[in-house]
């Protein structure tokens, strides 16, 4: 690698903070990474400078997360004195420690396939950003396993629920498998909730194509819906396969405002779901009672009041033993 003055050292380091800025915008698109990647590419300084900052991060280890003002505001400002070129590389360094998986995986992706396991705890949701620019809001107690390779980007949705904003990309496809459901996006921004074998899909802008995948051939049964924004795609494999209903943004969405929407689902199902919301886990204790049919929004802040009222809705009986909350019939002796 040539000799590089310090002056030009520092114009690298802002240059390759500018684009990790660049890069994390809600709206960064896929010539953006392109112009990323020309960059990268015009001198092998640059490529080297991103490797460097990788480096330190890894020596500091984790640490907390700097937001995007905060790094807009290390890096901007017009070049210093050579001088305070190590302070600036320790805070790139810190920077990065933030950011470098999103980084490790756009250099994955570039030499060929990136792979990575994203989770989060009972009751804590987050916020991700897929190396192509994807957004996603990962909801309480979920998993989302996801692998890019050159021709395609796929995500499987383990258990739980997540919301996508997806980069359109039309020589790279993305779907979303969800048990044996697949969403394939045709440049939109759709939630998916996974509750055991049970799916749904609630679109909020643009189209995408949802199909069942035989669990045997992994391969679609059957034809493919293509479903617009306000609608919503339930899957059930016990009861015959998909239905397409309506749902505005809000009820889609409401887990992110701390509100459960459920329309004609069954009582199991809630309870699953607000499982993932609660400190104290939920059972059903007959099996009658999971297959009641409710419709309706639960603040996942305010569980026990919803849970207070539920006698009043069903015929069942609200017991708490240790650290579970039961839901019995009625007409039975209260679990013990």
């Amino acid at each position: 690698m040539a000799k590089t003055n310090p002056r030009k050292q520092e114009q690298i380091l802002h240059a390759a903070a500018d684009w990790w800025v660049k890069l994390r915008e809600p709206d960064a698109t896929g010539e953006t990474i392109e112009q990323w990647l020309a960059w990268t590419a015009e001198d092998e300084r640059h490529l080297a400078m991103f490797e460097r900052m990788n480096d330190l991060a890894g020596r500091l280890g984790s640490l907390d997360a700097v937001s995007r003002r905060g790094l807009i505001n290390a890096f901007a400002p017009p070049s210093k004195p050579w001088r305070r070129w190590l302070p600036l590389a320790a805070a790139a360094s810190m920077a990065v420690a933030a950011l470098s998986g999103t980084y490790l995986l756009w250099r994955a992706g570039v030499s060929g396939a990136a792979s990575q396991v994203y989770t989060s705890a009972i009751a804590q949701n987050k916020d991700i950003v897929l190396p192509d620019g994807t957004q996603v809001a990962l909801g309480a107690a979920s998993t989302l396993a996801m692998h890019f390779s050159h021709g395609q980007r796929r995500v499987e949705l383990r258990q739980g629920e997540a919301f996508f904003q997806v980069v359109h990309d039309n020589s790279r496809p993305f779907e979303v498998a969800a048990g044996e459901v697949s969403v394939r996006d045709i440049g939109t921004a759709f939630d998916v909730r996974r509750t055991g074998d049970r799916v749904t899909v609630a679109v909020t802008q643009g189209r995408v194509q949802i199909a069942q995948i035989s669990a045997a051939s992994g391969h679609a049964q059957q034809g493919t819906l293509e479903v617009s924004a306000g609608q919503l795609v339930s899957y059930d494999p016990h009861s015959g396969g998909m239905t397409i209903g309506s749902i505005v943004p809000e009820q889609a969405t409401g887990w992110r405002d701390d509100r459960l929407d459920f329309i004609d689902e069954p009582l199991s199902v809630v309870v699953a779901n607000l499982n993932r919301y609660s400190a104290r886990q939920l059972r059903i204790a007959d099996a009658d009672l999971g297959t009641l049919s409710y419709t309706g929004s639960i603040r996942t802040d305010a569980i026990d009041g919803w849970l207070s009222a539920l006698p009043r809705v069903f015929p069942l009986r609200v017991s708490t033993v240790g650290n579970q909350v039961i839901l019995s019939d009625a007409a039975h002796p209260a679990p013990r």
